[in-house]
C-alpha cells in the first residue's frame, strides 16, 4: 500500500486508543514508514466526507507573506 501523503511504503499495525469511550481500545490501521501518516477505516471515511480543496491546501496571507 502506498502512503496518500508521500507515496512511500505503509505497514499494517495494531494501535491502542487509551482514551476511547466506545470500548474499542485496539484498532488496526496502516502507518507510513517515512512520514508517519496513519490511515484506518474511520480516517478514510472522514477524508471521503470532507475532501481537501481541489487546488491544494488553503493559503492564508499574513503580513504580506503567503503561507502554504
Amino acid at each position: 500500500m502506498g502512503c496518500p501523503r508521500c507515496h512511500s511504503l505503509m505497514v499494517q499495525e495494531t494501535f491502542v486508543d487509551w482514551e476511547s469511550d466506545t470500548g474499542a481500545l485496539y484498532f488496526t490501521g496502516w502507518r507510513c514508514i517515512t512520514c508517519g501518516d496513519i490511515v484506518d477505516p474511520l480516517i478514510v471515511q472522514n477524508r471521503i466526507a470532507r475532501p481537501e480543496p481541489a487546488h491544494g491546501r488553503a493559503r492564508s496571507k499574513k503580513a504580506g507573506i503567503v503561507i502554504s
